[in-house]
């Protein structure tokens, strides 16, 4: 995908910086990409590198989709629900677009276009569906696929939806791909088995809620965030996650307070109906705040306003032929119908009203005691979510090949100790032309697989020559960069962490004396011989 090392130059722009402004150096591409830089073009990356910490200027690219897609039958389009949704930020798509102005471009040459379809529908754009980004108050990218769904003729049980990106000029940014996405042909109606995992839904998973009034697809509505309040959106749909609470009778307070967040008893497990639960927005934090008792109390009210810091436990309760069934324990499948009682009030429930989200009041069952009657607005869909992020920078390389394929990190595994410890990176997407940085010190580096790197870790006086002043870990963010000087974050950092134990007799001072050169020697050679311990966190 690369090309040979051959042909690689640097230029250094040495025009006068004005006031404010600093040296730029930037690369210049001659046809090829170099995979070994000479001690010049190395100090050139990591000058670039360094600059890059300062003021990281990232693209992110966020592909949000749901776990499972529901087969189509013949003529009948199944669209998946919720659709597939893409969202473009970070500060670095504002900077390439005023690199394209530069260029005398124009602003047309920057729109983000983009088309979105499964992994093997083939090359035709017929295909797959066009997508056209538009700018959100938060200076977000937005875009979503409403039209994709998997034909009866398509006999996978998995696939993949492929996201290939452009700018207007017709130059290639890169394509992206989602996670996998399980193939079922309608809701199971049977109760649900924990045998069947894939089916389940577990504590701590990201979950789409969704109502669609009187079976129209027209009419769908997904509960969203907006403003720090709850709403129902028929464009955007949030993911939430779904924690288990603990018993309704240990919670620390009672159910028409708030709830603090720290105190609420989370449990692993897999869901059931009858469980107290608990929605957390997981791009805001935002949780669902306590009602008045006044039914029709909706999210701009100042009852539902902002609530990170605070909950309100519902009991999630199984849905059959619009009754909430108040006796059913059994476990939450993909695609069922729920609906979710606010605890502690009298019959309360979760509605939507056109874009509002509101309180309902369920009507009692004088035939049978253990069901409740609901409207159409409080029955909602549950469908588990996956989020899938790629992270990158040409701000500072001239990048003529794609961005992809971006490089995921999952995993780091430290082995050895002293002068020869490896760590292992695991992911996805890797690739024999990427090297690991810690912070702007490049590693060296070994490509094992597309799911592994190792490399060796670089001793902590390249950081600077003042380490031997070493009280506190020093921890360093890890990237993966490209030959060709794309950079690729990561959530991960590195900490050397120095063992202070290890100074038999010597007591570490608060302030070191002007005359301590030689306590100082000796800590250096002690920390040189017994070196660091190493840790790794996300």
């Amino acid at each position: 995908m690369f090309p040979t090392p051959s042909g690689w130059a640097w230029r250094e722009l040495l025009a006068p910086c004005r006031a404010g402004q600093e040296l730029a150096l930037v690369p210049q591409c001659q046809g090829s990409c170099v995979c070994r830089p000479n001690p010049y073009q190395a100090s050139l990356l990591q000058d670039s590198v360094r600059r890059y910490l300062q003021l990281p200027a990232d693209q992110t690219v966020l592909i949000l989709h749901a776990k499972v897609a529901q087969k189509s039958y013949g003529n009948e389009k199944r669209f998946f629900c919720p659709p597939p949704c893409v969202y473009l930020s970070g500060p670095g798509w504002k900077l390439k677009q005023e690199q394209i102005k530069a260029r005398d471009l124009g602003e047309a040459g920057f729109r983000v276009c983009g088309y979105m379809g499964l992994d093997s529908m083939g090359s035709s754009l017929m295909e797959t569906q066009k997508l056209s980004f538009e700018e959100q108050p938060d200076a977000k990218g937005f875009s979503c696929a409403k039209a994709l769904y998997i034909s009866d003729t398509d006999k996978r049980k998995h696939f993949r939806l492929v996201l290939k990106l452009f700018f207007s000029n017709g130059q290639e940014i890169g394509t992206f791909h989602s996670k996998l996405i399980k193939v079922i042909s309608k809701p199971s109606q049977k109760k649900q088995s924990l045998k069947n995992t894939d089916l389940c839904i577990s504590s701590g998973s990201k979950v789409s809620l969704f109502n669609r009034l009187r079976s129209q697809t027209v009419s769908t509505r997904y509960l969203s965030v907006e403003g720090g309040a709850f709403i129902a959106s028929a464009r955007q749909w949030a993911a939430f996650t779904l924690h288990l609470g603990g018993d309704p009778a240990s919670l620390p307070r009672p159910a028409d307070e708030r709830c603090p967040r720290s105190e609420f008893p989370l449990r692993e497990g897999y869901i059931r109906y009858g469980s107290v639960v608990q929605l957390v927005c997981t791009a805001t934090g935002v949780t669902l705040p306590p009602l008045g008792s006044v039914l029709g109390i909706h999210a701009r009210d100042p009852h539902w306003g902002s609530c990170r810091g605070c909950c309100r436990p519902q009991i999630i309760r199984k849905v059959m032929k619009q009754y909430a069934m108040l006796d059913v324990d059994e476990p939450i499948s993909q695609l069922h119908k729920c609906a979710f009682q606010l605890q502690g009030s009298d019959r309360m429930y979760l509605c939507l009203s056109t874009d509002k989200v509101i309180q309902f009041q369920a009507s009692p069952c004088p035939k049978e005691a253990n069901r409740e009657l609901l409207n159409d607005g409080s029955c909602w869909t549950i469908i588990s979510t996956e989020t899938v992020e790629y992270t990158f920078s040409e701000s500072l390389a001239c990048v003529r090949e794609p961005v992809s394929p971006v490089p995921l990190i999952a995993a780091l595994q430290l082995t050895g100790g002293g002068d020869v410890a490896m760590l292992e990176v695991q992911g996805e997407y890797f690739h024999a032309h990427l090297k690991v940085w810690f912070g702007d010190v490049e590693a060296e580096t070994m490509y094992r697989s597309p799911k592994s790197l190792v490399c060796v870790v670089p001793d902590v006086s390249a950081f600077g020559s003042d380490w031997r002043w070493l009280r506190y870990p020093i921890t360093v963010p890890l990237l993966l960069i490209r030959d060709d000087g794309l950079i690729y974050s990561s959530s991960f950092t590195f900490t050397y962490t120095p063992e202070q134990s290890c100074i038999p007799g010597q007591q570490v001072l608060s302030d070191v004396p002007q005359d301590s050169d030689k306590l100082l020697d000796s800590i250096h050679q002690e920390f040189t011989r017994t070196n660091f311990h190493l840790f790794m966190q996300t």
